[in-house]
């Protein structure tokens, strides 16, 4: 679990294809001598497993599902990374309930500055704008950011300076890939809905006309 709070970019140094997946390689100097083998550790709002550690060096091992369903295999030596240590219980909870799982992969459609802020337009599947909600949670590449719209295949956000340049999001343009993850809440409840759309607390709430 995580909170989208990105604790420090780091650098690719190799991501090296195997028979199925591959290992990435970071120099990740900023969390790298609190890190032990095992731990998990959000790679761009993907949760990975520390699998070797060099000095500021880690590794991670990526599953082919891993490498079809995030922007990961897309990476190329020194690529900036967004990193986050996992949550611990004594930890301040400043962003949002992160889990890690990536549920698809968006494109930025736009950005655009206005004063100090850039607002980004990112295409997304239907069925992940479905699930957000205007002011609510998303996270990008791993960074916990206000829904400011929502498209129908898609959603708009707004970044200020201090998320510009401490995460990757400053450095990404139109065209760009990121990984998405809608707010875990808005999926409980969508499957609540659905699969109970016929039961008779849902019958009883559509007679009183609340749904």
């Amino acid at each position: 679990m995580f909170t989208g709070l990105i604790t420090a970019m780091g650098e690719v140094t190799a991501l090296t294809r195997k028979e199925k997946g591959a290992r990435l390689f970071l120099r990740a100097d900023a969390i790298a001598a609190d890190a032990g083998l095992g731990d998990s550790i959000s790679i761009n709002g993907t949760c990975l497993t520390v699998v070797e550690i060099r000095g500021n060096l880690l590794a991670f091992d990526l599953s082919d599902e891993t490498l079809t369903s995030t922007n990961l295999g897309l990476l190329k030596v020194r690529d900036r990374v967004n990193l986050e240590s996992s949550l611990r219980l004594d930890s301040k909870l400043g962003g949002h309930f992160v889990t890690g799982h990536i549920d698809g992969v968006g494109r930025i459609r736009s950005r655009a500055l206005s004063g100090d802020v850039y607002k980004f337009v990112i295409d997304t599947e239907e069925r992940l704008a479905d699930l957000l909600v205007e002011k609510g949670s998303v996270a990008v590449d791993g960074i916990s950011l206000t829904v400011v719209e929502v498209l129908r295949n898609g959603f708009s956000i707004v970044i200020i300076p201090h998320t510009a340049k401490m995460t990757t999001i400053g450095y990404k343009d139109a065209g760009d890939s990121v990984n998405i993850e809608v707010d875990i809440l808005g999926k409980y409840v969508s499957k609540f809905l659905n699969k109970g759309k016929d039961s008779r607390f849902m019958q009883t709430l559509r007679e009183e006309g609340f749904v």
